[in-house]
């Protein structure tokens, strides 16, 4: 699919609970837990990562300047600051409307992620206590980390909305999705906002409970809204052919869909690692969804969180004869899509 085609979704008729809008998605991004958060640090955010994200994705947006705060809360404003934004919207006629509409899923990083593998979530068995706290104490993490991502797009006049599965009613069956009932997604989307969701823990019809990433949400809602690429923000350059800590690792600037799958077959080269806490496969994880993602003919991009490579991917630049050469990351090519020159 070529980039800066988009796909309309359309919601319905005038019965439905939703907008009856056309918004178009340019693109999915993924936050990586461990681009955005401490990893190593329980329940701690990389502040200077997430700003400059933030910063980015408006641009990549397209939106109005100057830009109206959306963090009205206690603590992240003075009362005159509040009060100075409310009048200077009630004052002005600012379209707070963008033309790139983005759908954002982030991981959990240092949230969640030592909750569920403390209290054995993944096992899912309801009638261990253990397990059922612990799906409680997961979610109270990782919805706390997506309040703080949204505040932080929000504070930059970005409309973001955050959306947690469990709530939305997805589950599983034996860890496979079950219902991905999109709807709440979608109707955000042509309402004209940024839906913000987070890898969760939810119910599974066979085993109780499990964790459902955000890399296989990606693919979920690749599949269903077609966006004209996904962007995977990391917190390393891209993907390589052994871990990037050990000496000669080369980075893959390029690769196509059935070449990666290949790659990270378990007796072929490029080897991931793995926190002993993360639940969700890690960069393993990322790979194979973007393998799915680029044989439904979408091009995807993973790219270091916070660098101006991030931004180009962002913005779809990629493929630009000014950014093509001086571009660092990896994308995943998808069958209809060209090599970069």
């Amino acid at each position: 699919m070529a980039e800066g085609v988009a796909n309309e979704v359309v919601i319905g008729n005038a019965e439905d609970s939703c907008p009856p809008s056309h918004r178009r998605i340019h693109c999915i991004v993924k936050l990586g837990g461990a681009a955005i958060t401490q990893k190593t640090e329980l329940e701690t955010i990389n502040e200077s990562i997430l700003a400059i994200t933030a910063l980015q994705l408006r641009e990549a947006m397209e939106m109005r300047s100057p830009f109206v705060k959306m963090d009205w809360s206690r603590g992240n404003s003075s009362a005159e600051d509040v009060n100075m934004q409310i009048l200077s919207l009630a004052a002005v006629e600012r379209h707070l409307d963008f033309p790139n509409a983005f759908v954002v899923v982030h991981g959990a990083g240092s949230f969640g992620h030592f909750q569920a593998s403390r209290s054995g979530v993944q096992r899912g068995d309801l009638n261990t206590p253990l397990v059922k706290a612990g799906l409680v104490a997961t979610r109270i993490s990782v919805t706390k980390l997506n309040h703080e991502v949204v505040r932080h797009f929000a504070s930059e006049g970005i409309p973001a909305v955050g959306i947690s599965p469990l709530s939305a009613g997805w589950c599983t069956k034996n860890k496979n999705f079950k219902e991905d009932d999109m709807t709440a997604v979608e109707c955000t989307v042509n309402a004209g906002f940024i839906p913000v969701v987070h890898g969760d823990g939810v119910l599974d019809s066979a085993e109780g409970c499990s964790i459902l990433s955000g890399d296989l949400i990606v693919r979920q809602l690749a599949k269903g809204l077609k966006p004209s690429f996904v962007v995977f923000l990391t917190n390393v350059p891209g993907v390589f052919d052994r871990p990037p800590s050990e000496p000669n690792a080369v980075l893959l600037k390029e690769i196509g869909q059935t070449e990666l799958l290949w790659w990270i077959s378990p007796c072929n080269a490029v080897q991931i690692t793995v926190a002993a806490h993360d639940t969700t496969g890690g960069m393993a994880g990322k790979i194979s969804e973007a393998a799915v993602i680029a044989a439904m003919g979408i091009d995807v991009y993973i790219v270091q969180a916070g660098t101006p490579h991030a931004l180009e991917a962002l913005k779809g630049n990629v493929k630009c004869s000014e950014s093509k050469k001086r571009w660092i990351g990896t994308l995943v090519r998808s069958a209809q899509s060209k090599l970069i020159a």
